[in-house]
């Protein structure tokens, strides 16, 4: 499995559309065939910090989510709402190594 782990800092006053943004991103990533995964987590010390913590068969699944007009749409409608260029660390799962164990 390939694990990207998003972080993502918000300008405070788009907190809430980014949200809205990422959420419905994240609803149309789950229903691709190589996406297990796609959880959208907000820091409750600070609401606009976001991670992103999605789930692939592989890395070859990753690339073709990047390639879909969902996420296209997501990456530009949130470019000028970001603090700070997003930043990403790659995994692979250790444990659970099954998708059903989730």
């Amino acid at each position: 499995m390939y694990v990207v782990c998003v972080t993502v800092h918000v300008k405070p006053e788009y907190v809430a559309e980014f949200a809205g943004a990422t959420e419905a991103n994240a609803r149309s990533t789950r229903e691709e065939k190589g996406n297990f995964r796609f959880d959208v987590l907000q820091s409750l010390a600070d609401p606009a910090h976001f991670v992103l913590y999605e789930v692939y068969e592989s890395e070859a699944a990753f690339r073709e989510h990047q390639k879909t007009a969902h996420y296209l749409s997501w990456r530009d409608a949130v470019s000028d709402w970001m603090a700070e260029p997003r930043s990403s660390v790659k995994c692979t799962a250790v444990f659970p190594t099954e998708p059903q164990e989730w």
